[in-house]
């Protein structure tokens, strides 16, 4: 049974900001708006909890956007950038994201996963085997189909751009 949206409802907001960052730019050339993601993520319902997932590199030229992330209400993750022998970089935030979903879940009753990467299926199915009510948003041209389907209601951010990217 599938939990619908309502005004009671506690709610936590987890945003893969790197996969918005790369979708927007990759998709439309343009950047994300947070601020917006957040109120649609919301939809008028409890906020307990909203979480961005971040990375720092060495020149630290995003802390203007952290700091626009915390005075959003949005508590701030930040991992550092690795970069490997090679010239590889990698900041993977899955599996941080995954365990906070996990450790915040017995407090809410849906959780809301901003991110179209299908790393998070398994995820989404646990939450939802937890009594939650586990909802997608992410622009639905680079989401996992099988992210959309499992998803107890996806909401993409392509079908008004407009809305969820800053103006240029």
């Amino acid at each position: 049974m599938t939990l619908a949206k309502h005004k009671d409802q506690r709610v936590a907001v987890l945003i893969d900001v790197q996969n918005m960052y790369h979708s927007a730019k990759n998709i439309y050339h343009s950047k994300v708006n947070f601020a917006n993601i957040l109120e649609t993520a919301i939809s008028d319902r409890k906020l307990i909890r909203a979480f961005a997932y971040v990375v720092k590199t060495k020149t630290g030229e995003e802390k203007p956007f952290f700091d626009a992330l915390t005075n959003l209400g949005i508590e701030t993750r930040v991992r550092e950038l690795q970069e490997f022998y090679g010239g590889m970089k990698k900041a993977d935030w899955d599996v941080g994201i995954s365990i906070d979903a996990v450790k915040t879940a017995p407090g809410v009753d849906a959780i809301v996963l901003v991110s179209g990467d299908g790393d998070f299926i398994q995820l989404v199915e646990y939450l939802k085997n937890q009594g939650k009510r586990a909802e997608v948003m992410a622009f639905g041209k680079s989401t996992s189909s099988r992210l959309k389907e499992i998803a107890d209601e996806f909401i993409d951010l392509g079908a008004t751009p407009q809305k969820y990217l800053l103006k240029k």
